[in-house]
């Protein structure tokens, strides 16, 4: 979505639609042809009021959700894709077919399109993923021999390499693409399993992979629980046993024992006191530095928002109305929405906070779509908003001049 095209897409999300059906006759559109890019290395911010369809579309890119229709592609290829459209397209012409015979064979044809889309996005997965673990293997093998050489005939040190190796590759060769993106939840007790230990919630991720090396999976639990900010004594304990602050610590190092290579953080400081909100997210940021993660960053509080993220989406009722930079959204928020949320931001001095005026918006008073539709538009260079014709030139002449 974004032109610059100097830095690597990471991620993109693509006419992103997550529908679900209420009954037989009413289906809410939680998500709604939603596009953006999030580059590699930086904290992209999805902000919003509750219901908006924020956490919606983290859940959907990690595939918690089956998507409705669109396309998500991780490193270049495509993870996610809408094969329920497809298929209701399928049930719909063949409702079709038997109301209008005369036009079967154009029936038929809807059909057969229908069906190679399915098969085109089941096949792209599953050859993502043996591409991505054939590249994993490879950069382990070439790893391995160079670390060898220099190890030279330390044959302790040897013996330590090729164990490393071995489990790192019964790791690779099982690992789906979409696994290198993790998600931190939005509560953390209610995202711990209550009768598992530190210990086994930590290294769920590497028992899956086939990982049966107790001394292995000890010493990763030690190195990431340490990374952070708890101590080794914490893998025997049982998450009620530790605060919210740290629970979410422990389900920070959950997501990333597996070093992903993103994060979506679903309002992760949200349940939180504001002292702890602050350590939680100077440990992302750390965290962010260290490991060399990209991080989408789902919150309700803009004023974290704008301190964390390099760029902010705005979402409302499902859809993305605005994109910018972070300091570009806070120096001239175009859309009336966000100008809405942005009014809402108490301030901490009593006197400017005093003369506070709240923006409330109303989007039958604001906008009139009967015409002239709206859609996504750079209305200024890395600057999307969700605007028609007239919207558009408004902006240009109202914020052109600044």
């Amino acid at each position: 979505m974004d032109n610059t095209g100097e830095r690597e897409v990471l991620l993109r999300v693509d006419h992103l639609c997550q529908y679900f059906r209420i009954n037989r006759k009413h289906t809410t559109k939680a998500v709604d042809d939603v596009s953006f890019d999030i580059y590699k290395g930086e904290v992209f911010g999805l902000v919003g009021e509750t219901g908006c369809g924020k956490t919606t579309t983290g859940r959907s890119i990690i595939k918690i959700y089956d998507i409705t229709s669109g396309s998500v592609y991780f490193h270049g290829q495509r993870i996610c894709a809408g094969k329920k459209s497809y298929r209701d397209a399928i049930k719909k012409a063949k409702a079709d077919m038997k109301a209008d015979p005369d036009n079967a064979a154009k029936y038929r044809e809807i059909i057969r399109k229908a069906k190679e889309d399915i098969a085109a996005a089941d096949y792209d997965q599953k050859e993502c993923d043996k591409e991505y673990a054939d590249k994993l293997c490879a950069g382990l093998a070439e790893k391995f021999e160079k670390d060898c050489a220099e190890a030279g005939g330390d044959t302790e040190k040897l013996a330590a390499l090729k164990k490393q190796y071995k489990n790192d590759v019964r790791i690779a060769k099982k690992t789906r693409l979409v696994t290198k993106i993790q998600m931190i939840f939005q509560d953390p007790a209610a995202s711990l399993n209550p009768r598992m230990t530190v210990r086994e919630i930590i290294s769920e991720g590497m028992t899956i992979n086939g990982i049966k090396d107790k001394d292995y999976i000890n010493e990763k639990v030690y190195e990431i629980l340490e990374t952070v900010g708890l101590v080794r004594e914490h893998a025997g304990r049982y998450p009620h046993e530790f605060s919210g602050g740290q629970q979410q610590r422990i389900g920070i190092a959950r997501a990333v024992v597996m070093r992903p290579d993103m994060i979506i953080a679903d309002e992760p400081v949200s349940a939180l006191d504001v002292s702890i909100q602050a350590q939680v997210i100077n440990l992302l940021n750390d965290l962010r530095d260290r490991l060399g993660l990209t991080i989408l960053f789902i919150a309700h509080d803009l004023s974290v928002v704008k301190y964390f993220s390099d760029r902010i989406g705005v979402m409302y009722y499902g859809k993305m109305v605005e994109l910018a930079s972070s300091d570009e959204l806070f120096a001239r928020p175009m859309h009336p929405y966000t100008r809405s949320l942005l009014s809402a931001i108490p301030l901490p001095d009593p006197h400017s906070e005093k003369k506070r005026v709240r923006i409330t918006y109303n989007p039958i008073a604001e906008h009139d779509y009967t015409e002239d539709k709206p859609s996504m538009r750079e209305v200024f260079p890395g600057h999307f908003v969700y605007c028609n014709d007239a919207e558009e030139m408004k902006y240009l002449a109202e914020f052109g001049k600044r």
